[in-house]
């Protein structure tokens, strides 16, 4: 591949990109990083293409990081090789992939009450803390078929590099919207099938038939759903644990993917 190669860390390509690792950077800028040609392609076929893509010639010779680098000057991205030594400043690897990207941030519009189908699931998550849980996240909603997630509040970054990398590449694929407290609750009052909130008080179990359209509510990492958007959702379940278990709690994620794929079995059979 016949491309600028770039030899220092200092180069203001580089450097923009590497300043992609602090969330003050990517809010001001609205850009991302993402790496992997998997990831990429995934990007590609979503029709997301970079602004700026950077191949470690040592690693990339040809295949789908040729067709990578094509397709991305096709779309106007500029596109560099580096050294290892820059590939690796550039990533969160031991291992650097052969590919990295920088990407423009796209938000979706909230869910219109108005304008849903009766088998869309949106996933509503307050506070979340942990960019590797929202990653994982929003990788089991594109697996399940689910049509977005929200995230009400203050929460981590969808666009840091942990949670990128945990969607492993669904990011390109999940439309991601933001809501404060107040437009969360808006929503929760127009929505016009079930908005199921998650709690440990809950006595109905997780496990029944959900009317759709279904905004499902998850809480934060530590003390899960507030109060209030708890008691706006028309329905309020708990997953059940052992009695005996010293558990207290499910992993935020795991959480979340089993009530997913509760709410989504009718539609989920196996092929």
């Amino acid at each position: 591949m016949d491309l600028p190669h770039l030899t220092s860390l200092q180069n203001d390509h580089v450097k923009r990109a590497r300043a992609l690792d602090r969330r003050k950077e990517r809010k001001e800028s609205g850009l991302f990083l993402a790496e992997g040609a998997k990831v990429i392609a995934t990007a590609r076929d979503a029709g997301w293409p970079p602004e700026t893509l950077f191949v470690d010639r040592d690693k990339a010779a040809g295949g789908i990081v040729a067709e990578l680098v094509a397709w991305a000057r096709r779309n106007g991205a500029a596109c560099h090789s580096i050294t290892p030594k820059i590939a690796e400043a550039l990533s969160a690897r031991d291992n650097p992939q052969p590919v990295i990207g920088v990407f423009k941030q796209r938000w979706a519009a909230a869910p219109d009450p108005a304008r849903l189908n009766a088998g869309d699931v949106w996933v509503a998550l307050e506070e979340v803390r942990d960019p590797g849980n929202l990653g994982t996240i929003i990788r089991t909603a594109d697996a399940a078929g689910a049509s977005g997630v929200v995230l009400v509040g203050t929460t981590c970054d969808p666009y840091a590099r942990e949670s990128v990398r945990a969607t492993m590449g669904s990011v390109f694929a999940v439309p991601l919207a933001q809501l404060t407290h107040e437009g969360f609750l808006d929503l929760v009052r127009a929505w016009p099938g079930e908005s199921v909130a998650t709690h440990l008080a809950a006595s109905t179990d997780h496990r029944r038939d959900y009317r759709g359209p279904v905004l499902l509510a998850m809480g934060s990492e530590g003390p899960g759903l507030s109060d209030a958007v708890a008691g706006a959702c028309s329905v309020r379940v708990r997953i059940p644990m052992a009695a005996d278990t010293g558990a207290d709690s499910l992993n935020l994620a795991v959480a979340t993917a089993l009530m997913i794929y509760e709410i989504k079995r009718a539609s989920l059979p196996l092929a």
